[in-house]
């Protein structure tokens, strides 16, 4: 197997100067051009996840852009990313309220709006997610943002000509998820303006976002143009929907609940998919589409 080659961009020995983009962002470098693929990891244990984002982006050819937003890692855990030359953005936690934050934290949240169709990791912190509003801050014209659980299988730079505000369906159970929005993948024009409306929005009295970011996006872009499941492939429909699963129009594969790099109690019937992910962390190419089995019906 060829080894896939990837620019030669060295981490850094020491920790890197930082400037600010905007209040709560700051950025080891500037942007390289004005079209950005956007992630977000606010805990460690997604870094595995994020690392294997930015490789699969790489092997797609994509000129554009990567940049990862970051918060609570350490600068050596950052090597990797830095390596495979993703523009590296520090994020605070948004300016919310304690009755936000108190509403919004893990143990709460779960007691109010327990997620009961998968299993969420341990290390999950839903009030992480609305960190990724902090997009609409960042130095870019136009921007993809992709979760860090998720892998590219095929090259979807068109997807920055498109209109703000697009997202896929979350379909992963039944048919009742194509009125609902998934944040895995969305697009975006970052406007000032645009997050201090949301900022406005976001936090007020007595307010609860039941999926965090997701179901606040869902609010504030309530006319959302849908793109097609297979740019947010979630790989519940491997399990639940197979016949909705056609290689032949996969884009992005979103390991949504139980995580690739992690043992659990659906990897058996994952496998396909799980081995796709692992292959591309391992520093394998993208997979042959032509040559991957269909779900069991």
């Amino acid at each position: 197997m060829t080894k896939p080659k990837f620019p030669k961009i060295l981490a850094a020995e020491s920790p890197v100067e930082c400037f600010t983009i905007a209040p709560g962002l700051k950025a080891e470098r500037g942007p390289r051009g004005p079209d950005a693929y956007v992630t977000l990891v606010t805990n460690a244990d997604y870094l595995p996840g994020a690392e294997t984002l930015v490789r699969s982006l790489r092997l797609t050819g994509t000129t554009a852009d990567i940049a990862v937003m970051h918060r609570g890692i350490p600068d050596a855990a950052l090597a990797a990313l830095r390596h495979l030359g993703a523009r590296l953005i520090a994020a605070d936690l948004l300016p919310t309220s304690a009755e936000f934050d108190r509403a919004h934290a893990r143990d709460a949240l779960h007691a109010r709006a327990a997620f009961t169709r998968g299993g969420k990791p341990d290390f999950h912190t839903p009030l992480d997610n609305f960190v990724k509003l902090r997009l609409w801050q960042l130095d870019y014209a136009r921007t993809v943002f992709i979760d860090a659980d998720a892998v590219v299988v095929r090259n979807v730079d068109k997807l920055f000509g498109f209109p703000e505000f697009c997202a896929a369906p979350n379909v992963y159970e039944g048919l009742d998820g194509f009125h609902r929005m998934n944040s895995g993948v969305f697009t975006a024009r970052p406007d000032p303006a645009t997050f201090a409306a949301m900022m406005a929005r976001l936090d007020r009295p007595g307010i609860f976002w039941r999926r965090t970011d997701q179901t606040f996006l869902q609010d504030f872009f309530p006319d959302w143009h849908g793109l097609p499941i297979q740019y947010n492939m979630l790989q519940y429909v491997w399990i639940n929907m197979p016949a909705l699963w056609d290689w032949d129009g996969v884009h992005i594969i979103h390991y949504q609940y139980e995580k690739p790099w992690s043992d659990h109690a659906k990897a058996a019937a994952l496998r396909p998919l799980i081995q796709i992910w692992r292959d591309i962390a391992a520093g394998g190419p993208l997979p042959d589409m032509a040559a991957q089995i269909r779900p069991a019906a």
